[in-house]
């Protein structure tokens, strides 16, 4: 098929090679241009502007939050330039609010609009192993299935609205914040015992805990790998502050959310934010002096 892809971000960037690899003509755009210089080594096409590269059948975008999807897609008029047709395949995780606005923003127009966030790291994403939530109108995920197929090990469809997908993500990635700190408080119980992070870890992620999102989690506060980051401490609050949105509108309490909002924002404050949001584990170590105490 031939396919736009806007976003090239560590995500983007491993999302869309996986479409060369599979054959798809792709034209790519980035609001850095550097960005598309891989791609164009592997066969992609670079765009110039936004609306060059939404001249295929499919435009995917992988975009960092509202503001960026918000001023690419609305504010600079790319759906006004959009053949009706096409089919508009967002991976971000954005508010349902957007996600709303947006449906009907290319309803209006006459184009598709697909909800498909994804869960999965830049070296998941690389390898095609994706988990993809979807939902749009069946028409358009049966147009662009083979696009969502070459990305992903699995689709997982929500239904026609496709603010479904996007509060699956949002409170998927609360979860996976929750799963990160209270292995950040736990590792600082038993740290103030005696007992390292790594073995600690190792016995929980064997036994009661052995799932991807706590192993892989696990293994990077163990280890204390923060950087490179795959998923960084900024992009983890602006995912609780839109679960902390989603459970306001809806008169839904997130208690816990506070408290994943306040110790992410604590770790920006201490000037954490290149580091990967498993430095989580920073904060409650911080909390507890624990490296005063150890070195004592």
């Amino acid at each position: 098929m031939k396919v736009g892809f806007i976003g090239l971000g560590a995500m983007g960037s491993a999302m869309a090679s996986n479409l060369l690899a599979a054959g798809h003509a792709l034209t790519v755009w980035n609001r850095t241009p550097e960005a598309t210089e891989p791609l164009v080594s592997l066969g992609a096409k670079a765009a110039r502007t936004a609306d060059r590269a939404a001249q295929g059948e499919v435009l995917c975008s992988m975009l960092a939050n509202d503001a960026a999807v918000r001023e690419v897609f609305l504010d600079s008029g790319l759906l006004d330039a959009m053949d009706a047709g096409t089919v508009h395949v967002n991976h971000a995780t954005i508010s349902v609010a957007l996600a709303e606005e947006l449906a009907a923003e290319h309803e209006k127009r006459g184009l598709g609009y697909v909800a498909a966030p994804v869960f999965g790291r830049p070296d998941v994403a690389a390898a095609a192993q994706l988990n993809m939530l979807v939902a749009g109108k069946t028409t358009a995920v049966e147009r662009v299935r083979p696009v969502l197929e070459a990305m992903a090990t699995r689709l997982w469809p929500l239904g026609e609205a496709p603010q479904r997908a996007t509060v699956a993500k949002i409170a998927g990635n609360f979860m996976l914040a929750a799963a990160i700190e209270s292995m950040a408080e736990a590792t600082a119980l038993t740290r103030a015992h005696g007992v390292s992070a790594a073995d600690f870890l190792d016995v929980m992620t064997q036994t009661l805990f052995a799932a991807p999102a706590y192993q892989g989690y696990g293994k990077l506060i163990a280890e204390q790998r923060f950087k490179p980051a795959g998923f960084t401490l900024p992009l983890g609050l602006k995912d609780v502050g839109l679960a902390l949105t989603a459970g306001e509108t809806a008169r839904v309490p997130l208690p816990f959310a506070g408290v994943l909002r306040d110790s992410l924002l604590e770790a920006l404050a201490g000037g954490d934010a290149e580091l990967d949001w498993s430095a989580l584990s920073l904060v409650a170590a911080r909390r507890a002096h624990l490296d005063e105490s150890e070195q004592g």
